[in-house]
């Protein structure tokens, strides 16, 4: 997993409330678990005016201009701006694999669906709390602001806007460790590795019953 520990990016702001995972990447593209490849597929009932099925080439699908992410000035974009209970719905984890595979590695919201918060952290995006009145303003913010960016500092726990003010935002310590060192569940039981092959060596010997074929 890669590791996070500062990002300044563009913001691309999604002013809707309760987006679900199916919003953010359909059931028909389920069928795979790659882990890449669903970037171009990222709300693709919204970005494009047909219909996506897996494979699809997307370079030639006719794009709905009106969609945030086919607009010019947020191309490039790494830190989503949305409303609460982002991430709502079924609990696939291809939700955050299809962001992060577009290039999203922070999302701003007031909240956000637990199963969904979750495993962002599993995936190297950062989902950030912030208040209301904030997120409010950051999207007024971005509306004025063509190329508009923000800067996150995980170590700091930190927002700094382009006018230099300061947003502080909460981070549980565990998961602010496992993002900062790039650690997914299996790279934090991978660090155990040498005790897990001597603890199955022993157990090997004093119950050689078990392992009998």
């Amino acid at each position: 997993m890669q590791p996070f520990t500062t990002l300044t990016g563009v913001v691309v702001p999604l002013d809707r409330a309760n987006i679900d995972t199916d919003a953010i990447i359909p059931k028909q593209f389920l069928k795979s678990i790659s882990r890449t490849g669903f970037g171009p597929n990222l709300f693709d009932e919204w970005r494009y005016l047909d219909h996506g099925e897996p494979g699809q080439d997307c370079t030639h699908r006719p794009l709905n201009q009106d969609f945030v992410l086919n607009q010019a000035r947020y191309q490039g974009g790494q830190i989503l701006l949305a409303r609460h209970n982002f991430g709502c719905g079924s609990s696939r984890e291809h939700a955050p694999w299809a962001l992060l595979d577009d290039g999203f590695r922070v999302i701003i919201a007031p909240s956000f669906a637990d199963i969904f918060y979750n495993n962002c952290f599993k995936n190297s995006i950062l989902p950030l709390i912030l208040d209301d009145n904030i997120v409010d303003s950051l999207f007024s913010a971005v509306e004025k602001t063509p190329g508009y960016r923000l800067t996150v500092d995980l170590e700091a726990q930190m927002v700094s806007t382009p006018s230099d003010e300061k947003l502080s935002f909460s981070i549980d310590a565990f998961r602010k460790h496992c993002l900062q060192n790039g650690l997914d569940d299996i790279s934090l039981s991978m660090q155990y590795a040498d005790k897990i092959v001597a603890y199955e060596k022993q157990r090997q010997q004093d119950n050689p019953w078990l392992f009998t074929q």
